[in-house]
């Protein structure tokens, strides 16, 4: 395991109250249900923006003008080859997701859904979940996985994975250009491959093990739809609302044993027909959760 991302925030009362609140919420559900947007592996600091982009893409930066990851990784248009494509985009998969380390949000997270009835779906494409233990089979990526590769044309419904052709791509660079021999290709109908994520006005490649993941989501949320349900919104923001935020709403508005709680520190609106039924945490998400954990455990060693 790659080593771990470090806290570095100060446990205040706001933060305290939050824990002590969110640990009730745990507690009280029959089952979770879980939306991680960007917020927590951000507030891991997993950020697209600032010293880990310079320190990362500086050349690509002053080629470019990217002002963060983000922007450069959607903006395929900016890259006049498929050469420089995969310049940035193998660095990028093997950061973001080959070699991103554990974050504290992330296991603290998943030690406080031990032992209860839950399962994720995240709009993330990075390796957060995996590489802190998760159990994958409650894991749904509807946005993709930045380690997997598509055919651009969509001939076929695979999804290809290659660490090693990844990081030869990464390493092998010059002038933010890779030796055109690395370039991978569909072997169904040979168009260039592309990574595995979804895109406005485009979609992207759903593959057999994605079918399954919605599946397993789908079924989740049929077993336990009437009952108390936590639909837990963590970082997510309004980029992609139809993904996560807006169904967890019309799930918490058809169900009166629902509750809704929003961890983040940005004021969304939410619609006053579940206002009663929500409840906002706006301090740091890592925070909270590291906090809530530790509460946890200290409950625990008490009945011990």
């Amino acid at each position: 395991m790659q080593q771990l991302n470090q806290a570095t925030t100060t446990v205040t009362p706001a933060v305290q109250a939050e824990a002590t609140q969110l640990l009730t919420l745990l507690h009280d559900a029959d089952a979770i249900v879980v939306g991680v947007g960007a917020g927590l592996p951000a507030s891991d600091g997993f950020t697209y923006t600032g010293e880990r982009f310079r320190d990362n893409f500086s050349d690509f930066i002053e080629a470019k003008g990217f002002i963060d990851m983000l922007q450069a990784f959607v903006s395929d248009e900016a890259y006049s080859s498929l050469t420089e494509y995969w310049a940035f985009k193998s660095r990028f998969v093997v950061l973001n997701a080959l070699d991103q380390p554990v974050g504290m949000g992330h296991i603290a997270l998943r030690e406080l859904l031990e032992g209860k009835q839950w399962h994720l779906i995240t709009t993330n494409a990075d390796n957060g979940f995996r590489v802190a233990g998760y159990e994958p089979e409650k894991l749904f990526y509807y946005q993709g996985e930045y380690a997997l590769m598509q055919c651009r044309n969509f001939c076929h419904s695979m999804t290809y994975r290659d660490d090693r052709l990844m990081r030869q791509m990464a390493t092998h660079q010059e002038n933010c250009q890779i030796d055109a021999t690395l370039i991978p290709y569909c072997p169904v109908c040979g168009a260039p491959l592309e990574i595995n994520k979804r895109v406005s006005g485009k979609g992207m490649v759903e593959s057999p093990d994605w079918v399954r993941q919605n599946h397993r989501y789908r079924d989740f949320l049929t077993q336990h739809q009437d009952e108390c349900v936590l639909y837990l919104e963590i970082g997510v923001g309004n980029t992609t609302p139809q993904f996560i935020r807006q169904p967890f709403q019309q799930r918490v508005l058809e169900n009166p044993n629902a509750r809704y709680v929003m961890m983040n520190a940005k004021p969304y609106r939410i619609p006053a027909t579940i206002q009663p039924q929500t409840v906002r945490l706006r301090e740091d998400i890592q925070s909270v959760l590291l906090e809530a954990r530790n509460q946890q455990l200290i409950t625990q060693a008490a009945n011990v």
